[in-house]
Parts: C-alpha cells; structure tokens; sequence
C-alpha cells in the first residue's frame, strides 16, 4: 500500500465480524465487510439440536453477549469509515455511536450464467428444493416438520435435500419419526452440474436458514425463474418480496413450522408459481453483480467524498 500510495483499505471477510483484521489497514481510509456471523439461534429452535450443535449455539450466544466488553470488535467499529453489514441483526449490534457508518449490503448476487427460461416443470408431484451444507442452524429440520402437516392434505408433494454435512443422521432419523421419509429425497453433496439441473426441475425452492446474511441458491431461484420460501434473516430477505418469494418472519418455532408447511400448500397451485416465476425473472435484472458493483462503488465514493468534505 506505501510503495503503489494506496489509501483505501477494504477488508473482505467471509462474512464474521469477529476475525482480526490488519492493524495497519485500520489506519487507513478502512472499510470493513461486508460482516456478519452476530446472528444466534433461539434455545428454542437449538435445543432440539444434537449436544455438540448445542454447545456450538449456546457459546455463540455467549459470544455476541460479551461483544460490549471485545475491546478488539470495539476497535474495529471506532476505526472503520465504513462498515458493511450482511443483516440488520449485525448493524444493530454495531455500538450506537458508530452505528451511523454502518450499512446494509448483501454480498451475493444474481449470476446471468445460469439463467434459463422460468417454464415450470411438468411433473405429477411439486417438487421443493433445499440446497446447502446439512448444518442444525440451517433449518432443514423446520422444512421436514412443515412436510408432514403438508402430507395430511396433499401427497402428491415431494422435498429433495442436497447436500452433504454433520446433521444429515439426525434429520434422516427426524424424517422417519414424522413418517416422511418416502416423500423425502437426501441427494447429498452434487457436482454443480447437477445441482442446476435440479434446480431447473424443481417447482420451488426452500430456504428455511434461521440466520444466513446471504445465499447463493436463493439469488440462484431469480436466475431460474423459480417462487423461493425462506425466513426473513434481516440480511439478503429485503431483496424477496410477495411477488416471487413467501418471506416468513423469525417467530417462535411452531409458528414458523406453521407458516413454512402454509406456504408449501399455498405453492402446490400450479398457476401460481408460474405468476411468481415470471415476476422472478422480471426482478433479477435488479439484483445481478454489476448492479451491486455500481451499489458498491456509489457508497464507497460517497463515503471518501464525506471524509474530505
């Protein structure tokens, strides 16, 4: 930075708060994130967790509580000119007087590459798709209790999960208890290939994550022309509205449970998904990265143009 006289220094994380970042770029014009992973899981929702992804939650919990007293999150806040923030979650816990540097910015995007016409499968049974590492926090547990009550009125459903991850037994074991399994599929860990093949197949796409910044599969349902149900996370949700997507509030668990199995029901109509899927393709020119490299550049430059003002 002496040597080539560069005067910015912009720290991509992968998207926690919580790493160190280089003293020496802290002296500078420093803008930091975007930054995330201050988001915890309710005991309510975590206690039906394996013990280890219990004890993972609950010292995450005691984390985000002694951020007060984190003399090196504090440092980072009071030097940061700008600080990116994956979720309103994040940006509130931002101390208040440093809070007016922070911003929201998801740090996902749109990717044109893979999008195709929004045709909607021709299939007998609805097809919802769950894509992600098979982590407690994710949610996917909240997607297979919503199964079953939406299997007492319909069974011409069906919810393929792919991807690979430590909660895999327990959820195949949740599915068998709740008497779903034959409408479940568990695809594992695929080639990308195949994951936009059967993203291309499915009717819907189900994002039940509790407290993700940014996914790349939802922006992925934009491309495909595909209706997304996911719980609001205060990060990339403000970008999904009724139009293409069923947002779900964080509530209690039942009541998520509840709204996730309602939504599920209210997609099996074929007439409109394709409403949606079309409104998702008419959005998505909306949300591509070159529309958050121009989002990105205007609020960097408006924040060295303050500085100097």
């Amino acid at each position: 930075m002496q040597e080539n006289d560069i005067k910015v220094f912009h720290h991509l994380t992968y998207g926690n708060a919580l790493w160190k970042v280089s003293s020496y770029g802290q002296r500078q014009i420093f803008i930091w994130g975007p930054v995330g992973g201050l988001e915890t899981i309710p005991a309510e929702f975590s206690r039906h967790y394996s013990w280890r992804s219990r004890l993972i939650e609950g010292i995450r919990r005691w984390t985000v509580k002694m951020l007060p007293i984190n003399k090196g999150f504090q440092a980072r806040c009071s030097r940061a000119n700008l600080i990116l923030c994956k979720t309103d979650i994040t940006r509130k816990l931002i101390p208040a007087q440093y809070r007016n540097k922070a911003v929201l910015f998801t740090d996902v995007a749109v990717d044109n590459s893979i999008s195709q016409s929004h045709a909607m499968p021709s299939g007998e049974a609805t097809k919802f798709l769950m894509v992600g590492r098979l982590d407690a926090w994710r949610g996917f547990d909240l997607a297979i209790e919503a199964l079953s009550r939406v299997v007492r009125e319909r069974q011409d459903v069906r919810l393929v999960i792919v991807g690979s991850g430590p909660d895999k037994e327990r959820l195949e074991r949740l599915a068998e208890q709740r008497g779903v399994g034959e409408w479940i599929e568990f695809k594992g860990g695929v080639t990308m290939q195949c994951y936009k093949e059967l993203l291309a197949e499915a009717d819907c796409v189900v994002n039940a994550s509790l407290k993700e910044g940014a996914v790349t599969v939802s922006f992925d349902t934009l491309s495909m022309g595909k209706p997304l149900i996911c719980l609001d996370t205060t990060g990339y949700t403000r970008y999904f509205d009724s139009d293409y997507a069923v947002v779900i509030p964080r509530a209690g668990r039942g009541e998520v449970i509840a709204a996730l199995g309602d939504a599920m029901l209210r997609l099996t109509d074929v007439d409109l998904r394709k409403v949606m899927g079309e409104r998702a393709v008419s959005a998505r020119e909306r949300f591509t990265w070159s529309h958050h490299g121009v989002e990105i550049a205007d609020i960097i430059t408006d924040c060295i143009d303050k500085m100097k003002r």
